[in-house]
């Protein structure tokens, strides 16, 4: 995963209070009235668990874990779980709103909720970690439900831990339950395509607003912060369509080349790498932080949250920023970008691919039937672009910038629906 570390604890923001201060520029802006407002800012259900798991060496260690139900007026509640040292609850309750307002700019019958960890998983062995997600499993099997609650992967899990969780709840159910979760490896009804579906909502989302800039691909630029499987995936289609990458980053720092980065080699080079580009030499290495303040067209932050803070917006040279992370902007940075004259596709919109694709996933499960690569993408892109489009109109409508118009677009779903079905 493309990771680079935080801000500085000064520029850091609590993610949930974050998330909730456009929240409520939006709700303002939708003349939302109080019930729908405080039913929609609380999460509908936390749980914490401590989870005791034996080491290899013997010795037991407590793990907390955590699953943050934001809402399931929608649907079934959706979203990753995240195994990260940082996991935290106020993390894990943005994240979850996150994904509700984002199920809902999409126009998918989910409703948002997030799981993590606290753990660091680049520590722990294969064993050390499967007991860690079949215990996770256990302790959520009642929470977690093909009709219910559908976890998938985040920041340091992926089909792997997938597999160990379906084949946990299933064993719980007495029979196999693929649909109860998505991202899973191909052989246990994993869709294809999945893969690279947040990194082709990017792409997708990039190219629709180039469109509404004006920005010819075939003469852009690009820089893409994080190349883990989103900014990877990301940079390679954009590339595909014309756009010229110029610097990449990693933990390891940024690798710029005027002329555009071989994205294959590159990939290529990180997959035999342990997985990072340290050492590459198709390119000048320069400091890590140094990508977000290039002169290029287009900026895709890929990597973790908070990354484009109030001190360092300004320095922004981009026409466009396309979040592929969620949360890469603070909301006090917003004003800033806002004021420049930059145009945001905000991540609840731009990365909203994954949870698209993850839908198909979980509708091919319950049909027992399988999608061709060529179907899901056609549909999942034009599920992107619809949605793009809607925000931009929205935007235009109420002379807002695109994030809060993805908000406006995703609470005025949910709201509608919370009425249709009513309170207590």
């Amino acid at each position: 995963m493309g990771y680079i570390e935080p801000a500085p604890l000064k520029d850091r923001e609590n993610p949930f209070e974050a998330m909730m201060s456009r929240f409520q520029i939006a709700s303002q802006l939708l003349g939302l009235d109080d019930e729908v407002y405080n039913v929609l800012k609380n999460p509908a259900k936390q749980v914490i668990v401590s989870i005791p798991i034996t080491m290899d060496d013997g010795s037991i260690r407590v793990f907390e874990g955590y699953r943050v139900i934001h809402s399931n007026i929608l649907g079934p509640s959706k979203g990753g779980i995240r195994f990260d040292k940082r996991v935290n609850l106020d993390e894990v309750k943005a994240l979850a709103a996150w994904m509700t307002w984002k199920c809902a700019v999409v126009d998918i019958p989910y409703g948002g909720a997030k799981g993590g960890v606290c753990c660091n998983p680049r520590e722990m062995s294969r064993g050390e970690m499967e007991r860690l997600v079949r215990a996770y499993t256990t302790s959520l099997h009642e929470i977690f439900g093909p009709d219910k609650d559908i976890p998938a992967p985040d920041m340091g899990t992926g089909p792997r831990e997938m597999a160990w969780l379906m084949d946990e709840y299933s064993r719980s159910q007495g029979m196999t339950v693929n649909s109860v979760v998505t991202g899973k490896p191909l052989v246990l009804g994993g869709s294809l395509g999945r893969t690279e579906a947040t990194g082709r909502g990017v792409m997708v989302s990039a190219l629709a607003a180039m469109e509404k800039l004006k920005i010819n691909p075939y003469r852009a630029t690009c820089a893409v912060q994080g190349f883990g499987n989103v900014g990877s995936w990301a940079a390679l289609l954009l590339a595909e369509r014309g756009v010229k990458v110029v610097p990449i980053s990693d933990i390891s720092g940024a690798y710029y080349n005027e002329k555009g980065i071989d994205i294959k080699k590159a990939i290529e080079y990180r997959d035999n790498n342990n997985g990072i580009l340290e050492g590459y030499t198709d390119a000048e290495y320069m400091d890590g932080d140094d990508i977000l303040f290039m002169a290029v067209d287009v900026l895709v932050p890929a990597a973790t949250e908070d990354v484009i803070t109030a001190s360092k917006a300004d320095s922004i040279k981009a026409r466009l920023i396309v979040e592929g992370a969620n949360g890469p902007t603070s909301s006090k940075a917003d004003k800033i970008i806002a004021e420049m004259g930059i145009m945001v596709a905000p991540d609840i919109l731009a990365n909203a691919g994954g949870v698209t694709v993850s839908y198909f996933e979980w509708v091919q499960n319950r049909l027992g039937y399988k999608w061709t690569e060529e179907r899901v993408n056609r549909r999942s892109d034009r599920i992107m672009k619809d949605a793009f489009d809607k925000v931009y109109k929205v935007s235009v409508q109420y002379n807002v910038p695109m994030r809060i118009a993805a908000y406006i677009v995703a609470i005025d779903k949910v709201a509608k629906t919370y009425k249709y079905r009513g309170g207590f």
